[in-house]
C-alpha cells in the first residue's frame, strides 16, 4: 500500500508528536480507517518531506511522531503565474488541480467582462477556500512539497497591471508567436487564460497596455480549461522540468 501523504501547515520537526488538523484527520482516521503504528508522510509547505508514525487515531482524532525528514525538491525552474478567468461548476475545479500538477505556482481567479461567474462576496469567499482546498489534495497527490497560493479573486484589469518581473503572456487565437518562438532564457511568467467565450476586443488592447504578447498554440480553437493546461504544459516544457 502506497503510504499516504499528508499535508500540515505549521512547521514540522523531527522527534515532534502533533496532532492533524480537522481535514486531515477525518481523511485519515474515517476515510482511510488508519490507525496506531501505521505510517504517513507529512509535508508542511517547505521542500522537506516527513517520516510519521500513528501513535493514536479514532475518526476525528489523529496524533502522530515525526520520525525523519529529507530534502524533496519537486519544484520547477519555471515560475508561472496563472490568471484564470473564472469558469463554472467543475471546469474551475479541474483546472486548479491539473495546473498544480503540471507545476504553476501561484493561481489568481479573474473577473472578465464575459466571465460566467456571479458570485456574491461570502459565496466567492468560500469557492476560494475551496479552490485552496483543492491545491492543497492536488500536491498531496502528485508529490509536490510547496502548495501553490489560490488568491483572492480580481478584476482582469487590477491583475494585468500587477508587475512581478516576469514575461506576461495571452493566449489568442490570431496571435503571429508561438510558445516555441519565445526567446529563451525565461525564468518567470504570468499567463493569461480568458474565458470561454474569450477576451472582448476592448480586455485585449488592455493587456496589450501592460505589455502581455499575444501567443498562439495552435490551429484548433480550445476551451478554457484545455487552453490552460496546454499552455503550462508547454512552457514547461521549453523553460521548466518537462520533457
Amino acid at each position: 500500500m502506497r503510504i499516504p501523504r499528508i499535508y500540515h501547515p505549521d512547521s514540522l520537526q523531527v522527534g515532534s508528536e502533533i496532532a492533524l488538523f480537522e481535514d486531515a484527520a477525518n481523511h485519515v482516521g474515517r476515510v482511510l480507517r488508519m490507525s496506531s503504528g501505521q505510517a504517513l508522510e507529512l509535508f508542511d509547505g517547505s521542500n522537506l518531506t516527513f517520516a510519521a508514525e500513528i501513535i493514536q487515531a479514532d475518526k476525528k482524532n489523529v496524533k502522530v511522531k515525526i520520525v525523519s525528514s529529507r530534502a524533496d525538491s519537486r519544484e520547477s525552474p519555471l515560475h508561472l503565474h496563472l490568471g484564470q478567468v473564472m469558469s463554472r461548476g467543475e471546469k474551475m475545479e479541474f483546472t486548479i488541480q491539473k495546473s498544480i500538477e503540471l507545476g504553476v505556482n501561484v493561481i489568481t481567479p479573474l473577473f472578465s467582462e464575459r466571465c460566467g461567474v456571479k458570485l456574491d462576496a461570502d459565496r466567492l469567499a468560500k469557492k476560494i477556500q475551496q479552490w485552496q482546498k483543492i491545491a492543497v489534495a492536488a500536491c498531496e497527490q502528485c508529490g509536490r512539497n510547496a502548495v501553490p497560493e489560490v488568491r483572492a479573486a480580481m478584476t482582469l484589469e487590477s491583475w494585468c497591471a500587477e508587475s512581478d518581473g516576469g514575461l506576461k503572456l495571452n493566449l489568442h487565437p490570431r496571435a503571429q508567436h508561438s510558445i516555441n518562438t519565445l526567446p529563451q532564457p525565461v525564468e518567470r511568467v504570468r499567463l493569461l487564460i480568458g474565458p470561454e467565450g474569450g477576451l472582448s476586443a476592448e480586455e485585449i488592447a488592455m493587456t496589450a497596455q501592460h505589455d502581455f504578447t499575444d501567443i498562439l498554440l495552435g490551429p484548433r480553437v480550445l476551451r478554457t480549461e484545455t487552453t490552460a493546461l496546454t499552455a503550462i504544459t508547454a512552457l514547461q516544457v521549453r523553460f521548466g522540468d518537462l520533457g
